[in-house]
């Protein structure tokens, strides 16, 4: 099932609703989203601990994130481990 926008926000904060459709017509889920975030904020070390490079939704996701960041200033929060469950 889709992330709802409340899902979607309680991982990125408060986001406009065309980044917020983007990400759902992903049909992506939060386990996928936050790992997307894992990997714009660290890939270094993702890749350092053994993961393999992203694929699938998680890439399509780090794709969109990354066109936001470069588009429209969006920037992923910093968040613990903790909220990305």
């Amino acid at each position: 099932m889709a992330l709802t926008r409340e899902e979607i926000e309680r991982l990125l904060g408060p986001i406009d609703n065309q980044l917020a459709a983007e990400i759902a017509a992903t049909d992506a889920t939060a386990a996928d989203l936050a790992k997307a975030l894992a990997w714009l904020q660290s890939d270094e070390a993702l890749v350092n601990d053994g993961d393999h490079l992203p694929t699938g939704k998680v890439a399509e996701l780090i794709g969109i994130l990354e066109t936001a960041d470069d588009d429209e200033g969006y920037s992923a929060p910093i968040q613990s481990a903790d909220d990305w469950a």
